[in-house]
């Protein structure tokens, strides 16, 4: 995950490099404060510096960091698109297209996440209060649900793909009728953990090229289980910004999904 990799590479040192490339923060001198620990809130990274600030970026979509060994050239993306450059004597964090930049005193974080649920990867995860909040609304759609980082938080649209296909259900299913709900929760737990020091997300155990997923991203492609072709459709909340791409097994998933698509009329 990038905050697990963020802080093996930063935490510790001082910086010698701190270039941050949004209006608000372009006067900002952050060289010679120690950046003490990169942590992930959700979705949401903090990288507490000496001094109780914090720097605080969210990815979204199109966001990324990249880690480079000093004076190795940057391959992320062109350098318009470059927020925020941290450097030590020894490493370069580099964030490309980051939605979110912005700095703050430590002790006000939770301005910015105090609305999120459970962190799943957080020393405080508490599953029994993440189902209780995906389960106050029964009627929900599940793969909506997850997205949701209000009733937990860490999940994104690859995992809700894969948590589905584990479970049996398609995205659709009311959150209600998806079978031990308990243990889709747990399992969202075991994936992240399990992934949180890697780049990328393994589901399958196999690390090989195009074997990594079960559906996720495989549209059209026969399912790793059973070899239908996996199906996608959009689904999640716009209101939320959380409209995302679902891919499912139809025959391996139960549960209610969109028609196939309409073949042009004849003549």
């Amino acid at each position: 995950m990038t905050a697990h990799r963020l802080h093996a590479a930063l935490a510790g040192r001082p910086l010698v490099r701190a270039d941050l490339r949004v209006p608000k923060l372009a006067t900002v001198d952050l060289v010679g404060r120690r950046l003490l620990e990169v942590v992930p809130r959700g979705k949401h990274l903090m990288a507490r510096l000496d001094g109780d600030m914090t720097l605080h970026s969210h990815l979204r979509m199109d966001g990324s960091w990249h880690l480079y060994g000093t004076g190795e050239r940057w391959r992320g993306g062109p350098s318009h698109q470059v927020r925020a450059v941290l450097g030590t004597d020894e490493r370069v964090a580099v964030g490309y297209r980051l939605p979110v930049l912005q700095l703050l005193p430590t002790e006000e974080e939770g301005e910015v996440v105090g609305h999120l649920g459970p962190d799943l990867l957080g020393p405080d995860w508490d599953a029994a209060e993440a189902l209780a909040r995906l389960a106050a609304r029964p009627d929900r759609p599940v793969g909506e649900a997850l997205l949701d980082q209000r009733n937990l938080a860490g999940v994104g649209n690859v995992y809700v793909a894969e948590l589905c296909f584990l479970r049996g259900v398609t995205p659709w299913t009311p959150f209600g009728a998806v079978p031990a709900p308990e243990r889709l929760v747990a399992l969202a737990s075991r994936l992240l953990v399990a992934n949180k020091a890697r780049p990328g997300h393994v589901t399958t155990g196999d690390t090989r090229r195009g074997r990594t997923h079960w559906v996720y991203g495989r549209e059209h492609q026969p399912c790793l289980r059973c070899g239908t072709a996996v199906r996608s459709a959009r689904h999640g909340d716009e209101d939320l910004q959380q409209d995302r791409v679902a891919y499912w097994c139809p025959r391996c998933q139960r549960g209610p999904m969109p028609g196939p698509p309409s073949s042009p009329a004849a003549g």
